[in-house]
């Protein structure tokens, strides 16, 4: 029985996004409402548009997770990467003059975020087969890879579009 309503709800979910999209000229999609970042990979808008809001979750915070480890040259993985990367005392990732106090402050802050992100947020959904991620939980996750991905840009780092996805290991689902 349980099984027959998570189906019916997962149906309900996608014909109601889907029918209010397709009906309605002037709906805005919540991506843009929530100023969702644009270069978080298609597959991510996808899964949230068919309802599959966990892998939607998972698949922006590996995107974060791979491209940090593309960005750096380290061969590391989740919060080993984080804590590698963006260390105060030793960052191979600057996300600011490393001048001050203020600053160093700043970038161990950032060095929790990130690694609290792939730690509670990208890690149980690698693992655990179904979270029941609403569309609204969804989209505060994804408004905090963006904060996450602006907060790269902002450091003078460029996430170009077109960078060659074999190259930062992620898989080919990453790009559909």
């Amino acid at each position: 029985m349980a099984q027959e309503l998570d189906f019916f709800f997962d149906f309900v979910r996608k014909t109601t996004i889907s029918k209010s999209m397709d009906s309605d000229e002037n709906v805005v999609h919540p991506f843009d409402r929530r100023d969702i970042h644009p270069k978080l990979p298609q597959k991510v808008r996808n899964l949230f548009d068919d309802g599959y809001y966990h892998d939607s979750t998972f698949t922006a915070f590996k995107y974060i997770d791979c491209l940090v480890n593309f960005l750096s040259g380290v061969k590391e993985s989740g919060v080993k990467l984080m804590m590698r990367v963006f260390d105060e005392n030793n960052p191979v990732i600057k996300l600011n003059k490393l001048s001050s106090t203020s600053d160093m402050d700043e970038q161990k802050g950032y060095r929790s975020l990130f690694s609290g992100a792939v730690m509670a947020l990208r890690n149980p959904r690698g693992h655990i087969v179904h979270m029941a991620d609403d569309p609204d939980e969804c989209l505060d996750y994804l408004s905090f890879a963006s904060l996450l991905l602006r907060r790269l840009e902002q450091s003078g780092i460029v996430i170009d579009e077109n960078i060659n996805f074999e190259d930062i290991n992620l898989e080919d689902d990453l790009r559909k």
